[in-house]
């Protein structure tokens, strides 16, 4: 597995190495040994998520206030593309965001660690999107940043109008948020 660092600090790609033949093909998806080795990082998943949905659904910019997530996403069908926020006043990219498409066909996964708001929009037809989680599912903490946020400015390369949940497009400005220490 090849892990690439990108412009946040404990923000990674992985790109799993595919081993195919004429009868299909085979890859380890996660291993935590090999992780830990290449980001010094060691989480420990709890949950399995595992979502479908059509062209230009935006999902996000969500986040756990207290009992944050940690999260390892990636696609098993169609086209993603996935943003993660920082939203650690401290860090010294506060506020700053990155991206990683996610494919069918290229098999990558995006590491966005706690203290991270994140979303994802779906390029193709449709996609199949699984992530995996540090922390359960805490509804009382959930919080959303508007996917649209202009102190932001995220490109999503959408190729039409979002399609949103009631609680997407009720999320707040991120000078409004409530962020991590």
């Amino acid at each position: 597995m090849n892990i690439f660092e990108t412009t946040i600090a404990d923000v990674f790609i992985l790109e799993p190495k595919v081993f195919g033949d004429d009868r299909g093909f085979f890859f380890e998806s996660y291993n935590e040994q090999v992780f830990a080795e290449k980001t010094g990082i060691s989480p420990k998943f709890v949950q399995d998520n595992h979502s479908m949905s059509l062209k230009n659904v935006l999902r996000g910019l969500h986040y756990q206030i207290q009992k944050p997530q940690g999260k390892l996403v990636r696609a098993t069908a169609g086209k993603v593309l996935d943003i993660a926020v920082d939203i650690r006043r401290s860090s010294a990219t506060f506020g700053k965001w990155e991206s990683c498409l996610l494919t069918a066909e290229n098999r990558r996964q995006f590491w966005i660690p706690e203290g991270f708001a994140h979303g994802f929009v779906v390029l193709s037809e449709q996609a199949e999107f699984l992530y995996k989680t540090t922390n359960y599912y805490a509804p009382e903490y959930d919080r959303t940043i508007r996917w649209d946020d202009p102190d932001l400015g995220i490109d999503w390369q959408l190729t039409g109008e979002p399609i949103l949940s009631a609680k997407d497009q009720a999320g707040k400005f991120f000078k409004e948020a409530e962020v991590f220490d």
